[in-house]
């Protein structure tokens, strides 16, 4: 059963996630990530957070934009949460520049009062 409050507080923690991915700001990405967290990406591969941090930071990751395509659903269970969303992003990956529609579904988990992205799995749409 999903309460309002705590939705919110997720739909709070991925709005800061989705800005700082705009902005580069890998310090709060830093504070928004479990530190186990993980990323899937389209390739299928699952990078630490650690590594997707340090190589934002290598300019290997640069998002020019990332827009929300509607509304995610978000669905809260205790502590855990999922959300399934979908965004545009125009990135530099690697050296290439792209734009990718993607759909994803997070693993948001309550720590104390934040809620932090405990992983993530990305497709395109």
């Amino acid at each position: 059963m999903t309460s309002d409050a705590d939705a919110a507080g997720v739909r709070s923690a991925y709005g800061r996630y989705l800005a700082a991915m705009r902005a580069g700001d890998r310090a709060a990405l830093d504070a928004l990530l479990a530190d186990d967290s993980t990323l899937t990406h389209i390739s299928g591969y699952e990078q630490p957070k650690a590594g997707w941090l340090a190589e934002m930071g290598q300019g290997q990751f640069v998002y020019h934009s990332v827009d929300e395509a509607g509304e995610p659903v978000i669905d809260v269970a205790g502590d855990m949460a999922t959300l399934r969303g979908r965004i545009v992003t125009d990135a530099s990956v690697y050296g290439g520049r792209n734009r990718w529609r993607l759909a994803f579904v997070q693993t948001w988990r309550r720590t104390g009062d934040r809620w932090l992205l405990a992983g993530a799995v990305a497709h395109t749409w």
